[in-house]
């Protein structure tokens, strides 16, 4: 349920929106959330056309785990170009791990992206965040997917140490992309978090698609910054051509 400004009425055609999905679970998070907000935008029933296409996770999970980042972007560049075949406007991608194969995918892609960390560093300045902690797998977390974009909007970061990574990792990639949800894997994130909390963060990414269905403010030690809802709102944002909306 969205509970800030809503998007005034638009009577052009939105734009369709073309997902690339990598885990299901994100994936289905991030369509449901633009079918359902949707209708707030555009009326009872009515969201955006939304096309999805992902092969299989284990496809992407061999090249993630080898680091072969180009590998992974052919994989993204396969389902963009059948998007763009079915008439997709524009692309997004509900999972922040791959978006390090980004920057080989952008200048061969048929179509521009909306990028999920830029997402989420616009909305955490604009909620007056100064330091963000950072989950999310292992790979991601190591990373420069979001140091760049949190750096560019003046905003700094904490990451988890060592451990912590590892066993975030492990329950995002043996639990939450099969759905699996336990009190366990709550009570872990929100060690982690209040660590981050006690170093400075003011904040804290969910920088995992999956993340959301077991933490969000009700039960975080900060507050969440959804990169999951806040990709699909500003996808929203983007096929009705309005630069205000849900957040």
């Amino acid at each position: 349920m969205v509970t800030d400004t809503i998007f005034p009425q638009n009577q052009r055609m939105p734009e369709h929106i073309g997902i690339v999905a990598c885990s299901g679970e994100g994936a289905a998070l991030c369509y449901r959330t633009i079918c359902t907000e949707g209708a707030q935008v555009l009326g009872a029933h009515a969201h955006p056309e939304v096309s999805i296409h992902t092969p299989s996770l284990a496809e992407y999970v061999k090249w993630i785990d080898r680091g072969d980042w180009q590998r992974v972007g052919e994989l993204m560049l396969a389902s963009a170009h059948k998007l763009a075949a079915i008439g997709a406007n524009f692309l997004i991608c509900p999972d922040n791990t791959i978006h390090q194969a980004l920057p080989f995918v952008e200048p061969r892609s048929p179509l521009p992206w909306v990028h999920i960390a830029e997402v989420v560093a616009t909305r955490a300045a604009e909620r007056g965040f100064r330091c963000l902690g950072l989950i999310g797998t292992r790979s991601l977390v190591e990373s420069d997917v979001y140091p760049k974009k949190l750096a560019a909007h003046g905003l700094g970061f904490v990451r988890p140490d060592a451990t912590e990574r590892e066993g975030i990792h492990r329950i995002i990639m043996d639990e939450l992309v099969y759905g699996v949800v336990k009190p366990e894997a709550v009570a872990y994130h929100q060690r982690v978090i209040r660590r981050l909390k006690s170093e400075g963060s003011d904040a804290v990414v969910l920088g995992c698609t999956e993340t959301p269905l077991i933490m969000d403010d009700s039960n975080s030690p900060l507050p969440t910054l959804d990169s999951t809802r806040l990709l699909a709102r500003a996808a929203l944002r983007r096929a009705v051509g309005s630069a205000e909306g849900p957040a």
